[in-house]
């Protein structure tokens, strides 16, 4: 029986260039790697974990969605399972940002023109994650934002073309997120973390007056700043 994805792997899965070799790097219970090998768009997909484990049940998947003979599992760290041009898209899907990027950084061959696509669902830091691709030469090909298991995640696609742009923050903090119907929901979520986030960035930056402004314009803080107007 083929499992079922979540909104955020359903958006991955449909961001993996079709006729490519695909790596899905970190596939723990396997379910994505599964579904991509069942589908026959690809020649060949890879399921890699850095535990025994996890590998062990994306086994398991693969042996109950009836396709174990159309994926190859490997054990190991990030990248290091692959070589230089084998998967035409690498799926990053459930880590923190920061682990995100620290996986590319170990594989230099990613960072370079024609390389892989990279298709990202970062657990945590999603503005981050866009500032750093931007200044490392990666060109954000989707920025999706799904909704699941109540919490609203970011499932991005880049490529590198080694343009490096230095963006705004309110770029990082939304990214292409607005080109979907979703966007206005996950915009919300984003702002509604911005007090917190605002109180470690030093005043009189560039950075807190942009949070600044963005915070200003939250319905909760101008209704405080309407008080507040009211009774001097």
């Amino acid at each position: 029986m083929l499992p079922t994805l979540d909104a955020r792997l359903s958006a991955a899965a449909e961001l993996v260039r079709p006729g490519q070799p695909v790596a899905d790097i970190g596939c723990d219970h396997g379910k994505l790697t599964a579904v991509l090998a069942a589908s026959g768009k690809y020649p060949k997909v890879i399921g890699a974990d850095l535990r025994p484990g996890p590998l062990a049940k994306a086994a398991q998947t693969l042996e109950y969605a009836g396709c174990k003979d159309r994926a190859e599992l490997r054990l190991g760290d990030g990248l290091s399972v692959l070589s230089p041009g084998e998967a035409g898209t690498i799926v990053l899907a459930g880590v923190s940002a920061q682990t995100t990027w620290e996986i590319i950084e170990k594989a230099p061959w990613v960072s370079a023109p024609g390389g892989p696509r990279l298709v990202m669902v970062p657990a945590t830091r999603h503005s981050d994650l866009r500032r750093w691709l931007w200044e490392h030469g990666f060109a954000l090909i989707a920025d999706r934002p799904v909704q699941a298991a109540g919490r609203w995640y970011a499932v991005m696609a880049a490529e590198y073309t080694g343009e490096v742009r230095m963006p705004t923050f309110q770029e990082c903090l939304f990214g292409l997120t607005g080109q979907w119907p979703e966007g206005e929901g996950y915009a919300a979520w984003q702002k509604a973390k911005l007090p917190r986030l605002r109180l470690g960035v030093p005043d009189g930056s560039e950075m807190a007056r942009e949070m600044d402004a963005l915070i200003a314009s939250l319905p909760s803080q101008a209704a405080s700043l309407k008080e507040k107007e009211t009774y001097r």
